[in-house]
């Protein structure tokens, strides 16, 4: 399929994709401005604060209740907010404001649908590039893609552009639209009946509250939750549960090898920007976590109130002092870690901080992270905290690709992840 052709077809509706009757539906009132746009500035239901097993989060009973087929072809999958989505075929044109929802679609073999980004698709590209120089035949073409948000300061997405685009459906939270500047629940109800669906959950990121007009009928997902009901949006519940598999077993490998809790070190979670720390929680809720939460260390900021407004100064990271600094969006991403760290080092109470004297300052994975980069974030967080169990994590170089490992030192098959990619498995 070309990107762009698609787009600009005469219909403005899909008639083989529609909203089901248990959708959350027209009386919505307008909601409040929300918290989720991005990036940021700084089976059993789990509990997100414990050291979970994400993977097994998907039971029988809960894959026959979201998603169920018609002797016609038609089939329809669930997922909060929205409610239950109707498809009369494999959606080919694919609107994404998230970059999970691409790793989730690269994952299922159908990257080729999507046919934007939130933000710049360069960087969102790269990012994604960077993990799948190591899976063999693995790839992203983001030629072409358009960017949804134009706004330097409140995210600006124009309506206009869902119709230019007319995609199969949207693979964004509309609660999270909700939050978009000019936005109103009449715009996001008429781009649902006009031209297509929205399917997706974006606070579950961190359990945040989305819009008021949504919090009743808002559930919170881990990452593989999310991920195997796209899965079935796209028909590929079988590439799920494969890499399902490989997920579970990599949590498995690194939360049996993992030392006493009396031995693991503290963690701090930080952007660093113009000489002031913005944290985050390394244990917190939802999928922004979910390849440091695995880990069961120690947070540094346990003890304190942090929210996306929190900062430090040198001074008070100084105080808090921990093991590790783990930087995010490290990755072929926003931010040169390398860069960081010398200017660390070179500041006069930068320097006495204990990461920073034991060259413990590592680039760190993005939040918005779908299963193919979760598992190499897992991997990479692993090695970074417990190097003795699971290996050194080698140096990296901004914007180079995710180092090449040795055979004997991956946690993960590569070659596995990327046969089941292909189809192969």
């Amino acid at each position: 399929m070309e990107r762009g052709s698609a787009g600009r077809k005469t219909s403005t509706r899909r008639a083989y994709l529609k909203y089901g009757s248990t959708v959350v539906g027209a009386g919505l009132l307008a909601g409040c401005a929300g918290d989720e746009g991005e990036p940021e500035p700084a089976g059993t239901t789990v509990s997100e604060g414990s050291n979970d097993t994400e993977a097994t989060s998907t039971t029988d009973d809960e894959t026959e209740s979201t998603t169920e087929s018609s002797e016609s072809g038609s089939y329809s999958v669930s997922m909060a907010p929205v409610g239950t989505v109707e498809f009369e075929s494999v959606p080919q044109n694919v609107m994404v404001y998230s970059l999970l929802y691409a790793d989730m679609a690269v994952a299922y073999g159908h990257g080729d649908s999507v046919n934007s980004l939130g933000f710049d698709a360069d960087a969102g590209g790269n990012t994604l590039d960077a993990y799948y120089e190591r899976l063999d035949g693995v790839s992203f073409d983001r030629s072409g893609l358009e960017q949804l948000n134009t706004g330097s300061g409140d995210v600006n997405v124009s309506k206009e552009l869902f119709y230019e685009l007319n995609s199969d459906l949207h693979l964004v939270d509309p609660a999270l639209v909700a939050s978009f500047d000019g936005w109103e629940q009449s715009d996001i109800d008429e781009v649902r009946e006009n031209i297509a669906p929205w399917f997706g959950n974006n606070f579950s990121r961190s359990h945040s509250q989305p819009p008021e007009a949504y919090r009743d009928a808002y559930e919170y997902y881990t990452l593989w939750e999310i991920s195997g009901r796209v899965s079935r949006a796209f028909q590929q519940q079988q590439r799920f549960e494969a890499l399902q598999s490989v997920h579970d077993d990599l949590l498995e490998r690194i939360q049996s090898n993992l030392p006493p809790e009396e031995e693991r070190p503290s963690v701090g979670v930080a952007i660093f920007m113009q000489e002031t720390f913005y944290p985050s929680k390394l244990n917190g809720p939802g999928f922004a976590a979910a390849h440091t939460r695995p880990m069961g260390a120690n947070d540094a900021f346990m003890a304190d109130d942090v929210t996306y407004e929190t900062s430090y100064d040198y001074e008070t990271m100084l105080e808090i002092d921990p093991d590790i600094i783990l930087h995010p969006y490290g990755i072929a991403s926003y931010y040169d870690v390398g860069q960081i760290r010398q200017t660390l080092e070179n500041h006069p109470v930068g320097s006495q901080m204990t990461a920073v004297q034991n060259g413990r300052v590592y680039p760190s994975g993005t939040p918005t992270q779908g299963p193919l980069m979760n598992l190499f974030q897992l991997e990479m967080t692993a090695k970074q905290l417990y190097p003795e169990q699971f290996g050194e994590w080698p140096d990296y170089e901004s914007g180079s690709p995710y180092p090449e490992i040795p055979a004997e030192e991956q946690l993960f098959d590569r070659q596995r992840v990327a046969d089941i990619v292909a189809g192969e498995f």
